[in-house]
């Protein structure tokens, strides 16, 4: 077994390492990268956990820091106006204090003293953090002036909304015409809009109805090639003593279609384990032990849908992949009635995003290792 002794695992799942530990994706930070550069704002697509926050990561970390200022704003959490701009306002003060300084801290405090910033350290990172008090009735207020900020920045500043297609789901307010509203004036800021459910950003960005038609330039990215990310976890499997074949990493990767989140998963456990030769029994006691470790949220996921929605759900992960649920051989096979029926559970998972389909229009699974439960279950 290879010693494991004061090894870092190289295959993260909750953080960005840095350029060393980043797989391939060197097409797609250059398209992105020159996009901003070039005054284009740009609307990024991806499934969730192919890798789309993880390239705006790599971005904003390969950038010099003397050329812009690079702010990342999670949305996935906010509910409405206030929750968005308390999160945005946070990440761009955050991330105008790191590295802290007190001119910076006082140029803060002269902007943005009716909100009273709190000054921190985060307890897990460990990087100075500011937080503020947002008003209600003052939402849209803070919200001018948090773009009057950036647009007076000393130098150009990038702002990343991942998961922007949240913003869709507010309730009493008008949010993506106030936000072209504001956008649409400045000149110092570019944005990255960023989101997982393709259908909704697609209606948001390319429907003549809707306030930011046509305004950006889409980007879509893909799984990383399987060639490229072989070569990667080959190089840090053997800095740990460790090898895996083709034809091994190959069952691998096709086993999860790709996707980077679970790709590195499941080398992140196989490092762990220390194997000296990475087999396919290997790859199958990892995926195991995963979904074992999963159960209680995947019995969770079958409680909280109909059971004619579980009775499609598990038959298409049985299948694996879908072309056409509407044919007699698959409602027959699974005895899933009238195929009016089965499209409404079809349309309901998709949106509560456990089921996915493709550019292809092939229907699976949108959890594969929830897939792979449903299938011995």
């Amino acid at each position: 077994m290879a010693s494991q002794i004061g090894v870092t695992n190289p295959f993260s799942i909750t953080s960005y390492l840095g350029a060393e530990y980043f797989c391939d994706r060197i097409e797609d930070t250059k398209n992105l990268e020159d996009a901003l550069r070039n005054k284009r704002n740009v609307t990024l697509i991806s499934p969730r956990r192919v890798g789309k926050t993880g390239l705006i990561q790599h971005l904003f970390y390969s950038l010099d820091t003397n050329e812009a200022h690079c702010i990342y704003v999670d949305l996935f959490s906010t509910s409405n106006l206030q929750d968005f701009t308390k999160v945005f306002a946070e990440a761009v003060l955050s991330a105008r204090i790191n590295p802290f300084s007190e001119r910076i801290w006082e140029e803060i405090t002269h902007f943005f003293g009716a909100l009273r910033p709190v000054f921190g350290i985060d307890p897990v990172s460990g990087t100075p953090q500011c937080t503020i008090d947002v008003q209600p009735q003052r939402e849209e207020w803070t919200l001018q002036q948090i773009f009057t900020y950036l647009e007076k920045s000393d130098r150009p500043c990038y702002v990343a909304f991942d998961e922007f297609q949240t913003i869709a789901e507010y309730k009493n307010v008008k949010m993506e015409a106030l936000l072209r509203t504001y956008i649409q004036q400045l000149k110092n800021v570019q944005f990255i809009f960023a989101g997982s459910k393709k259908h909704v950003m697609a209606q948001m960005f390319t429907s003549a109805k809707r306030p930011f038609y046509r305004s950006t330039q889409m980007m879509n990215i893909d799984v990383i090639d399987e060639v490229a990310y072989y070569q990667f976890a080959c190089k840090h499997l053997a800095a740990h003593g460790q090898q895996i074949n083709r034809d091994v990493f190959h069952e691998l990767y096709t086993m999860v279609d790709g996707y980077t989140w679970y790709v590195q998963v499941l080398l992140n456990r196989l490092y762990q384990r220390g194997l000296e030769v990475i087999d396919e029994s290997a790859i199958k006691a990892a995926l195991n032990q995963l979904i074992q470790e999963e159960e209680p949220a995947y019995q969770m996921y079958c409680r909280l849908i109909t059971d004619r929605q579980l009775q499609v759900l598990r038959a298409i992960a049985k299948e694996g992949i879908v072309k056409e649920p509407g044919s007699n051989h698959f409602l027959q096979k699974y005895q899933l009635g009238a195929y009016s029926t089965v499209r409404g559970a079809i349309l309901t998972l998709i949106d509560k995003e456990l089921l996915y389909r493709n550019d292809d229009g092939d229907y699976r699974v949108y959890d594969k290792f929830l897939s792979y439960w449903l299938k011995q279950h």
